[in-house]
C-alpha cells in the first residue's frame, strides 16, 4: 500500500503562504480603517464649515476682509475654523472663505468652503 501524505516541508511552505496572505489582508484592513477615520473627520469638518458659512451669510454685519478665528465642538471633537471676506468686482457682493481644522496649527485645512453674500 502506497499512502503518501504531505511532508513536513510541504506543510511549512503552506503555512508560510497562509501567514503571508493573512498579513496582507490585515494590512489592507488597517489601511481601510485609517482612511475611514479620515473620511469621518473630513465629513464633520465640512459640516462645521457649512454651519459657519451659513451663519456668515445670514449675519446682518458686513464681513470684514481679514481672517477671523474661532472654535466649536461637534461630535465630541474641538474644531478650529477661520473665515474672511474677499472683495469682488461688485462692491455690493463679498466672497467668503471658510476653513476648518482639527488642530489650530495644522498646515492644511480638512475642509474649505467658498460662498458669497450681498450687502444688507
Amino acid at each position: 500500500m502506497n499512502c503518501r501524505g504531505m511532508t513536513l516541508l510541504e506543510v511549512l511552505v503552506a503555512m508560510a503562504l497562509l501567514a503571508i496572505a493573512g498579513l496582507a489582508l490585515l494590512r489592507t484592513s488597517s489601511g481601510q480603517l485609517h482612511h475611514l477615520g479620515h473620511l469621518e473627520h473630513q465629513q464633520l469638518a465640512y459640516q462645521v464649515a457649512d454651519y459657519q458659512l451659513k451663519r456668515l451669510q445670514l449675519d446682518a454685519q458686513w464681513p470684514a476682509e481679514n481672517w477671523h478665528n474661532g472654535d466649536m465642538t461637534m461630535a465630541g471633537e474641538q474644531w478650529f475654523w477661520r473665515w474672511r471676506g474677499v472683495s469682488t468686482a461688485d462692491p455690493q457682493i463679498r466672497a467668503l472663505e471658510v476653513e476648518v481644522r482639527l488642530n489650530r496649527q495644522a498646515p492644511q485645512a480638512l475642509a474649505r468652503l467658498h460662498g458669497w453674500r450681498s450687502r444688507p
